[in-house]
């Protein structure tokens, strides 16, 4: 399973509908999150460090667009404020 970060086009984010998907926010915090669905999400603030269960670090800032795959399981640590749209599937 891995953590999926790519740099989209606003041609790829108009055609997905991301501007429609609901907005998640959250402070500076460190968590642990298990997937039980697959999510995509593109950040519009933000930067937060990903920790997966297997040691592997994944950097994300605004502007990237994620998918997590469902069943990883990882740490959350948000170094600044996070704001992005997400859809679950």
């Amino acid at each position: 399973m891995e953590i999926k970060v790519e740099t989209p086009t606003e041609n790829m984010l108009e055609t997905l509908g991301v501007y429609s998907w609901p907005i998640w926010g959250k402070e500076v915090s460190r968590f642990r999150w298990l997937y039980d669905q697959q999510e995509t999400c593109y950040f519009i603030e933000g930067e937060v460090v990903v920790e997966t269960s297997d040691g592997k670090k994944i950097h994300i800032v605004k502007g990237d667009f994620v998918t997590f795959p469902k069943g990883i399981d990882c740490i959350w640590d948000i170094k600044k404020p996070v704001r992005k749209h997400f859809k679950f599937q």
